[in-house]
């Protein structure tokens, strides 16, 4: 439930805070008061389009909070995005004049799709012209389908692979000669480096092991005249190491500072014992090998024409030996005709399938709808009147099933129903778009419903049974309603009343909550205008005294809740 709005600088609210109850309230006011700007507010924390235009002339930018209970079915969704799930659902919206928006979901950052998401669980909006919605055929459909509760993931996901596997298929079937010559060619090149078959690192490795064999020679010459340097002469560095350390050796009882310098001689002789070691071990195995080394002229030479045939660097045929064996076994794949035919009809009979069931959900819940609907046209004016659903099959399987949905309706008793666009009036249609929302109010989990004028057209005892429904709706959910009936405005629990006022050559609106004579006033002036009468308040009075009466069984049909 909505608990709290609050706006600061919004078009012409200078500051505006809201405190709002359970049950059924009404915004009322003069025309052009700005009775929808507290829905316009809403529909913005929810995550609506905004622009700068939204922002009060000469304000740096425009805020709105809402404040709802907290729904449990959002505790987890909240949860996984990093909210706070506290009992409060604290939404936050700020606009600045140059347009650029934010948001907050309790106190943390968000994004609008996050307010979105958020909206579905908090609050249903019946706009003004919502009868339009009845002649476009996907919200005809979407409304059938959120009636029957069905759920069109399946067949949204089995559309999606059907469409996926037919298209492999037609592209196959018609690119069947390209795709024949691509394949010799990858295979003739694949065939071309399979003599090779480079390994992975097999290039650096024989590339390093060709300049050593190139260069047996010089490194054989160099390790032995090294090794003479270091040990095997007599000169060496060993030698003359050990000379120094036997005589610091003799002398090192007079000054024990020597000791010091003796350990790091023999550490020297250490290692240049260890130099002599591995130099005499490089020996042993170093040796010329001409036969290797033509081996591996031939094989880098392999190398090197197939990578300037290629016009790729050495180290990257193996890569390259790799794409081209994935690329021939996709094509393989999709030159085999019998396999991709086999997908296509598996992913077709998995679309029938899901296509079917979605199918029988509409076929139960259309007889149901139609009544409920019909039902709710008998309160509204239309006694006699008939509401009808028809499923129309479709020549070709489609992305959202095996036929279209189309109201039908016929105005009064003995006429036969035709579609809804072509036989109602302007009248009739927003009667019927109340008598639908009615009837489909209790199908979402919002616990907020809101119905911005869509009483316009009605009047006079229509009108009486519109504000009769809506109180008796706002008695499981909290009903919002901006509404220019007096019938209606007498039937709510709560009623508001919006105003301009022009101060310091400043225009703004005001929300002001009404009760008693303030309310009979309000009620009086939406009856008879400005030119407020004994006879019209007394008619107010009457009406808010017939309103208050509860209603008997029968009266209004009851809507239910759906579970």
């Amino acid at each position: 439930m909505l608990r709290r709005i609050a706006l600061r600088d919004f078009v012409i609210v200078t500051e505006l805070d809201v405190e709002l109850s359970g049950g059924f309230s009404v915004l009322t006011g003069e025309t052009g008061a700005g009775k929808s700007i507290l829905i316009d507010a809403l529909q913005l924390a929810l995550g609506a389009r905004g622009d700068a235009g939204v922002v009060r002339e000469g304000a740096p930018r425009t805020e709105i909070t809402a404040e709802f209970d907290r729904p449990d079915a959002l505790v987890a969704w909240l949860e996984e995005a990093g909210f706070d799930t506290g009992p409060e659902l604290l939404l936050r919206r700020t606009i600045d004049a140059q347009g650029k928006s934010r948001a907050w979901i309790n106190g943390s950052a968000a994004t609008v799709a996050q307010l979105k998401a958020v909206s579905e669980h908090l609050v249903d909006i019946h706009g003004q012209h919502a009868w339009q919605s009845l002649t476009r055929p996907e919200s005809v459909r979407g409304l059938l389908d959120a009636y029957a509760g069905a759920d069109l993931a399946p067949l949204a996901r089995a559309w999606t692979a059907w469409r996926a596997a037919a298209q492999a298929l037609d592209e196959a079937r018609t690119s069947q000669d390209a795709l024949l010559r691509e394949r010799e060619r990858l295979a003739w090149q694949i065939g071309e480096v399979d003599k090779l078959s480079p390994g992975p690192d097999e290039w650096a490795e024989l590339d390093a092991e060709h300049r050593r064999l190139s260069h047996a020679q010089a490194l054989i010459d160099a390790v032995q005249g090294a090794l003479q340097a270091v040990s095997e002469s007599d000169g060496s560095a060993d030698a003359l190491t050990a000379r120094a350390i036997d005589g610091l050796e003799a002398v090192a009882d007079y000054d024990s500072t020597l000791t010091n310098v003796i350990e790091v001689l023999r550490g020297a002789q250490a290692q240049l014992e260890d130099a002599a070691h591995s130099l005499n071990a490089y020996l042993r195995h170093g040796e010329l090998d001409p036969e290797r080394l033509q081996e591996l002229d031939e094989r880098l030479s392999s190398w090197m024409s197939l990578a300037r045939r290629y016009r790729r660097p050495p180290e990257e045929l193996p890569a390259l030996w790799a794409q081209w064996k994935d690329e021939l076994a996709r094509l393989d794949a999709a030159a085999d005709l019998d396999g991709l035919e086999r997908a296509a009809a598996q992913a077709r009979k998995a679309y029938d399938q899901a296509a079917r069931e979605l199918t029988k959900a509409r076929k139960d819940a259309a007889p149901r709808l139609a009544q409920a609907v019909t039902q709710a046209m008998q309160q509204l004016g239309m006694a006699g009147g008939r509401f009808e659903v028809a499923l129309v099959p479709h020549d070709a399987p489609q992305a959202h099933g095996l036929e279209s949905v189309e109201f039908l309706v016929a105005g009064h008793a003995g006429s036969t129903p035709r579609p809804l666009a072509k036989v109602a009036s302007g009248g009739e249609l927003s009667r019927i778009a109340l008598a639908i929302a009615v009837t489909t109010s209790q199908l979402g989990e919002a616990g907020t419903l809101i119905f911005d004028e869509i009483d316009s057209g009605v009047g006079g005892a229509v009108a009486d049974t519109v504000g009769r429904l809506m109180k008796q709706l706002g008695r499981d959910r909290q009903v919002l309603a901006v509404t220019h009936l007096p019938q209606v405005a007498a039937c709510a629990d709560h009623h508001w009343v919006v105003s301009k006022l022009t101060e310091a050559g400043q225009t703004s609106s005001r929300l002001q909550a009404v009760a008693g004579e303030a309310r009979v006033a309000e009620v009086a002036r939406m009856l008879g205008g400005q030119q407020l009468s004994g006879t019209s308040f007394a008619h107010a009075q009457e009406m808010l005294a017939t309103a208050a009466t509860p209603v008997a069984a029968g009266d209004a049909p009851r809507s239910r809740r759906r579970g």
